[in-house]
């Protein structure tokens, strides 16, 4: 059994579906579980849609009408009979997705939020579907909803083992080719709850965790894991070979290719990871698997942009000890912050996160109850593995750094 992976960059279009068809063809598809996102920006556009629905109530509608359009476009330019059956099945998709709009009366955002938002990999994933039935490539449909359990953590819902692993085994049928969801899953009411934006290659890893799969591929619009993001650094080189432990590193530090998640089950199950090019499918790519050395052996440049910078000291001049520790994470935790950075003296505190919940002014708020607090926004966070002098010298260039801190392999540097 394989895991294939497809984001959103590879079935933006029309001619992306083709173009996952013709991946599929060249490497083979038998025994395989193929796992798709959202199409294109959908996501983002549902996020307006969602955005509104909380805000704007006049423009709801119009903003879903923008991804009915762009979702019909793809159906035109791939079914050119209209009586044919994916019409109809978008079209009953959509008007679910409506009937929720209209008749939903929770005011919790985040449950919302996964309400709305997965219907883009419901959509994309059964439109594929079809296509492929349509050139006589047969292929099983799966809700991953049915099979992955989680909590109710609405917008970042934690797996829940056991129940998935019984379910994904007893229905997965490993001899034919799936077509499956990624991002999503539900919860013990049978609610949608979604796993973190770009959770679909932790969705991927989870059906291979399950179905003890031979590998697990993911398809990007680059040649494999690069040593840096080329948006934003130049001559980024290709990582041919990387161990799961300097994975684990590069993805806890924000690398955008691989989900934090992912890389933990198939560890566990010592099962390798490939990330390859979905417009050349037969180029070698990254294979990460356990105890190969980094090859080539080059420094490692991660960045992360729209940071908050909050650093802290005690109203008295006391100690930053457990106790004022305990208190600081404990607010971190119940605003959800996600904390990239920490650094502390005796009676000093900064942390960097990430403010993926808008709890930001709230939290500041309750932290002078007990400290004296100030905080930069929009700030950048830059790690660098396997570093030199040279290269930090680099990252620091006409930037401010508000603070640096240096371990034995990685340095962290927030600038503004």
């Amino acid at each position: 059994m394989q895991i294939f992976k497809f984001g959103g960059a590879s079935v933006k279009d029309a001619q992306g579906v083709k173009n996952l068809t013709k991946v599929l063809q060249t490497v083979g598809y038998s025994n395989t579980l193929v796992v798709v996102s959202a199409m294109g920006k959908t996501t983002n556009a549902l996020e307006v849609v969602i955005n509104n629905y909380f805000n704007n109530t006049s423009q709801t509608q119009s903003a879903l009408q923008e991804v009915k359009k762009f979702h019909n476009a793809i159906l035109l330019e791939l079914f050119e009979d209209e009586r044919h059956t994916a019409y109809d099945k978008i079209t009953t998709l959509f008007n679910e997705l409506s009937r929720f709009i209209n008749t939903n009366k929770s005011p919790d955002y985040n449950f919302v939020y996964d309400q709305i938002i997965g219907y883009g990999e419901l959509i994309s994933t059964t439109i594929i579907s079809e296509y492929l039935n349509s050139i006589h490539i047969k292929n099983n449909w799966i809700d991953a909803r049915e099979l992955i359990k989680t909590d109710t953590f609405y917008r970042r819902a934690n797996v829940n083992w056991d129940a998935t692993h019984r379910l994904i085994s007893e229905h997965v049928n490993t001899s034919t080719l799936n077509i499956t969801q990624g991002f999503l899953g539900s919860d013990p009411n049978n609610f949608t709850t979604s796993l973190g934006r770009e959770g679909s290659d932790y969705s991927a890893a989870i059906f291979a965790y399950c179905l003890n799969a031979n590998s697990v591929t993911i398809w990007k619009d680059v040649p494999g894991v690069l040593n840096a993001d080329p948006r934003y650094f130049n001559n980024a080189v290709l990582l041919h070979n990387i161990s799961y432990r300097e994975a684990i590193e590069l993805a806890f530090y924000g690398a955008s290719v691989i989900h934090p998640k992912t890389l933990q089950p198939l560890q566990r199950k010592e099962i390798p990871l490939y990330v390859k090019s979905f417009l050349n499918p037969t180029a070698n790519g990254t294979k990460i698997y356990k105890d190969v050395v980094l090859n080539p052996m080059v420094p490692c440049y991660i960045v992360k942009k729209h940071q908050i910078l909050i650093s802290l000291s005690s109203l008295d001049f006391s100690y930053i000890v457990e106790e004022n520790i305990s208190v600081i994470f404990s607010l971190l935790h119940k605003y959800k912050m996600k904390v990239d950075l920490i650094q502390n003296s005796a009676i000093s505190f900064s942390v960097c996160v990430d403010d993926l919940y808008n709890n930001l002014d709230i939290l500041l708020h309750d932290l002078k109850a007990k400290f004296k607090v100030s905080h930069f926004r929009d700030v950048s966070l830059y790690t660098i593995r396997h570093y030199t002098q040279e290269t930090i010298t680099q990252i620091e260039n006409d930037k401010t750094v508000l603070l640096k801190q240096l371990t034995q392999e990685t340095v962290q540097v927030v600038t503004k």
